[in-house]
């Protein structure tokens, strides 16, 4: 009952990227998204930020997909995204098929410094050297609740799991499954 934020409902927004906002830590709080009524704040979940700042460029088409809430005290709207996109320009790019595969690596701190860094560039070499960078999809993610095995990695090929792989181990599986 003490909530004084009422969910308003989902939205899907399309707009032009202008930058972040509100970082700290080297990392961006908010995004500015332009749309043909005005200029939106839209705050990032912290899964996303990182990845969004290495990726997301300015005047960049983009859609948000998020919640909106209103404060029921002061009337404010705020907007909170689950998933940004880009809209590419190219028809050829959004008919290809998502990726078969995608390799799940913890980036909170106990695994890298258990070696987590050096286990994420050692798999994007091993897979740009055998070719297989671009049929996969490495997402990096919050705590994986297996903190004793640090790092922790996931290779996900359709709906089945593969744990604590070496590099060279998740490559070959991916030729073998991609092939």
């Amino acid at each position: 009952m003490g909530d004084k934020h009422l969910r308003l409902s989902e939205l899907n927004l399309e707009g032009q990227f202008l930058g972040f906002t509100d970082i700290k830590s080297g990392k961006a709080k908010y995004l500015q998204l332009a749309i043909p009524t005005g200029n939106l704040y839209i705050k990032l979940p912290k899964e996303l930020r990182s990845p969004l700042q290495c990726s997301l460029i300015p005047g960049e088409q983009i859609r948000v997909c998020g919640v909106s809430k209103v404060n029921t005290r002061t009337g404010e709207i705020k907007i909170k995204a689950h998933q940004i996109t880009s809209i590419d320009v190219c028809p050829n790019q959004e008919l290809s098929p998502q990726p078969q595969a995608k390799i799940m690596v913890c980036q909170k701190s106990g695994c890298v410094k258990r070696g987590g860094k050096s286990l994420l560039s050692e798999l994007e070499k091993t897979l740009c050297d055998r070719g297989l960078r671009d049929k996969v999809e490495i997402e990096h993610t919050g705590c994986q609740k297996r903190c004793s095995s640090a790092p922790n990695c996931v290779l996900m090929l359709g709906k089945k799991k593969y744990k604590k792989l070496h590099p060279e181990a998740i490559a070959s599986l991916l030729e073998n499954h991609l092939t």
